[in-house]
């Protein structure tokens, strides 16, 4: 049988074509109006035997009453919309039902059924935001190569405002950080009970940014979140519309951050020396500056090409050698899936991002030549830890612009033929006769690649923890 909602309209349909009422239909098939009603209305399913009486007292075969096609374009507007209210998206919303009467146009219909379609298409975006991540990554990734990872307007107001506060060189400190925050209107305030979606919560009402303790392991860090969360009103920017907005705002406050913290023309001055003195160390940048070596490694690549004329790659990839960061701009091949994402893909096991991780001294910097089909790269790689998994931060160059860095006296050299299966992934074929058909492992899998985020205001960040912690807050004396 078809479902009863169907069924229900091409009865009433039927019963007003005769020129029928319930209760004269009920009557000459020997139940009430009021049962008759329910039935129409999808809310009570009918006996094969009874529907054989309603179509026969109809004048129509019962194949026509279960015929699974919505009898008119009104009908299937009014099933549409029937189905839409009674689904778990439509209820989440805590809104009445409407429940469409003579009077209510075929437009009205029409306009309801469109919002719920809408509301629909929307929620099934959200819940393949993995999918959609990825792609809008994809296309932003392709969109900074064109521009050598270099955004000048963003430099130009970090220079601008550290002038302000008057601050020309050396690590910027706390206070800096600090001050810089009270010029734009923001008290920072370390607190213990951050959402656990949210790295950072910025009150705009009341001017506070609430950031993590500043004790925690690693607080050096915390210049970052704080300089991220005000480059949100630095730079004009709007609640996201779509994935590719929340992501492009993601990479410009990441970008504001570091050229603060390593502003440009103290940045470039810098790594020109180190050029001169053909010592380029991702290290020594680092250290310079008061920073992790990602994010040294990172603004390393905003400036490179522009201001240093030299072409360069990057890499944060896991110890499980999967992709998840990347950046180049210099002709190295990296390791995409069909649509181009290169996240969660694979590097080849003899590039340095990998074979980094098997030396046992990891206090220094690792340097490799990895001779691939494009050509020949020099790397530079620092392993580190996470409470959850090693990873390695890699940069590196054509072999031409070796001759800068530190480290290109180096031994170790690989050869990678990567993507072709035969270099690092397809078993050496005696292995894969030994063991072919003889073993089986249970897969280890990563949750996020099955759940979607959280479809919140800001993806991934539950707006209901977020809004009670600003309630909470708000009423609080800071």
């Amino acid at each position: 049988m078809n479902d009863l909602v169907t069924l229900g309209q091409r009865i009433r349909h039927f019963r007003t074509r005769g020129g029928m009422t319930l209760d004269q239909l009920g009557e000459k098939i020997g139940i009430a109006g009021s049962q008759l009603s329910l039935m129409e209305n999808g809310r009570r399913e009918p006996r094969l035997t009874l529907l054989s009486s309603i179509a026969a007292v109809l004048g129509v075969q019962l194949a026509d009453l279960l015929d699974e096609a919505p009898p008119s374009k009104r009908a299937a507007l009014e099933i549409e919309l029937e189905r839409a209210q009674h689904g778990t998206l439509y209820a989440s919303l805590g809104l009445p039902a409407i429940r469409p009467t003579k009077g209510t146009s075929d437009e009205t219909l029409e306009a309801i059924v469109g919002l719920h379609r809408e509301l629909a298409r929307r929620a099934t975006e959200a819940v393949a935001t993995p999918e959609e991540a990825r792609r809008a990554n994809t296309e932003l990734r392709m969109h900074m190569r064109t521009l050598d990872n270099y955004l000048p307007e963003i430099d130009a107001i970090a220079e601008r405002l550290l002038a302000d506060i008057g601050h020309t060189t050396g690590a910027l400190t706390h206070r800096s950080v600090s001050r810089l925050a009270e010029k734009l209107g923001f008290e920072l305030v370390h607190v213990n009970d951050l959402p656990h979606s949210a790295r950072s919560v910025t009150d705009l009402e009341n001017g506070r940014i609430y950031l993590p303790p500043a004790s925690i392991p690693g607080g050096h860090g915390l210049r970052g979140m704080a300089l991220q969360a005000m480059a949100h009103r630095v730079l004009g920017h709007t609640t996201p519309s779509t994935y590719a907005d929340f992501l492009r705002q993601r990479l410009e406050i990441n970008y504001f951050a570091a050229a603060v913290l390593m502003p440009q023309r103290q940045a470039v001055e810098f790594l020109s020396a180190a050029k001169a003195d053909r010592n380029i160390a991702v290290e020594d940048f680092r250290d310079a500056f008061g920073v992790t070596h990602e994010a040294a490694a990172l603004r390393f690549t905003n400036l490179a090409t522009k201001h240093l004329d030299l072409e360069v790659h990057f890499l944060r990839v896991g110890d499980d050698g999967a992709v998840q960061k990347a950046y180049e701009n210099d002709g190295l091949r990296l390791p995409v899936d069909v649509t181009g994402s290169t996240e969660g893909q694979l590097v080849c096991r003899h590039w340095s991002a990998r074979t980094a991780f098997t030396r046992t001294n990891r206090t220094t910097e690792f340097y490799q030549y990895t001779d691939t089909p494009e050509g020949t790269f020099f790397d530079s790689t620092q392993t580190g830890t996470t409470a959850a998994e090693e990873f390695s931060i890699t940069i590196g160059v054509p072999f031409a612009h070796s001759k800068w860095f530190r480290g290109r006296e180096t031994s170790n050299r690989t050869t990678s033929t990567c993507p072709d299966a035969s270099c690092c992934k397809r078993p050496a074929p005696d292995l894969r006769e030994r063991w072919s058909g003889k073993a089986w492992s249970s897969a280890k899998l990563h949750a996020h690649i099955l759940s979607p985020l959280p479809s919140g205001t800001f993806p991934g960040v539950d707006d209901r923890e977020l809004y009670e912690f600003l309630d909470v807050h708000a009423a609080k004396e800071v």
